[in-house]
């Protein structure tokens, strides 16, 4: 595609309401998503997660090394941040959460690993009220249970739990909690500014473990590496422009298409069929999911306009 081609798709694309835009946006993250999430299960066969998020953090400074460069030394717009400290500690716990993922991604059918994974947004509702002083009403928290009882029906249909299962689980733990360190740091700092943090504190976790368990990539797993790092930053990219021109209520059902997606990609080359557990599960999770998600917004409108928020 040219530049000239390039240049008038994304005319047309300014042309659609920003909700629909938001919602392109975010299927574009989910197929990226997908692909880097594939490349994790095929490469995880043989490297270990750490080596994996070495490389996927090691690819994504050099993918927005460009955008670095133009910003400059702008503070809160390239490498200088008015938060050090918060975006250091971000960017550690942010690395751990992927290590996590990709573990989960490794030895997990995907849509397991998924689902599971979609639990983030429940553990946002007790951070939110500990770490940002939120109130969290009646109703977000019986839709969290509910969403919870989803989580454990897909990990105890038959009483043995997978270990696998239990790192994902651990994954949505860090998500969340980077979220909530995401919404104080945005305050404060451009999204470039975020991902370049989160590479440089993925590197610092993962460069040792990555070193103690290094086994050689061949020429073909290199390349991998880097399409698989390139997707995951793209796919973040993607998401972070979704969610900046739509509005989140409207498009954040298309992001639950990661798992569509997933379930697809895992029966097609991977074989792996999920089980009526994984299916109930993940409907439950993601359900309580949109609601909490309906709710907050709303009680957002409300506190604008003066109103008592919503429970």
């Amino acid at each position: 595609m040219g530049a000239e081609d390039q240049t008038g798709l994304q005319a047309r694309l300014e042309t659609l309401p920003p909700n629909v835009q938001g919602a392109l946006w975010l299927l574009l993250s989910a197929a990226l998503f997908v692909v880097m999430a594939v490349l994790v299960k095929y490469l995880g066969q043989r490297l270990d997660a750490f080596q994996i998020s070495f490389f996927r953090q090691l690819f994504q400074i050099i993918v927005i090394l460009p955008f670095l460069i133009r910003a400059g030394g702008a503070e809160g717009g390239g490498i200088r941040t008015k938060v050090l400290p918060l975006q250091l500690l971000r960017g550690l716990v942010g690395s751990s959460t992927m290590i996590c993922g990709f573990y989960a991604f490794a030895h997990l059918p995907l849509a397991d690993a998924q689902a599971l994974n979609f639990s983030r947004t429940l553990f946002l509702v007790p951070l939110a009220a500990i770490m940002l002083g939120e109130t969290i009403g009646r109703r977000r928290v019986i839709a969290a249970l509910v969403g919870f009882g989803g989580v454990l029906l897909m990990l105890r249909p038959t009483g043995a739990v997978e270990p696998a299962a239990l790192i994902a689980i651990l994954g949505a733990v860090l998500v969340a909690l980077a979220t909530v360190l995401v919404k104080i740091a945005s305050r404060y700092d451009q999204p470039i500014t975020l991902m370049f943090y989160t590479g440089v504190g993925g590197l610092a976790v993962t460069s040792v473990p990555a070193y103690l368990v290094w086994l050689e990539p061949s020429w073909m797993e290199l390349l991998l590496l880097a399409i698989m790092g390139s997707a995951g930053a793209a796919s973040h990219n993607c998401f972070i422009r979704g969610y900046r021109i739509g509005e989140a209520t409207v498009i954040a059902p298309f992001e639950y298409a990661r798992l569509i997606f997933l379930a697809i990609a895992g029966v097609v080359i991977f074989a792996n069929v999920p089980t009526v557990w994984t299916l109930t599960g993940a409907a439950i999770i993601i359900g309580a999911a949109l609601y909490i998600v309906r709710r907050e917004a709303q009680a957002a409108k409300e506190k604008g306009a003066g109103r008592p928020e919503a429970d």
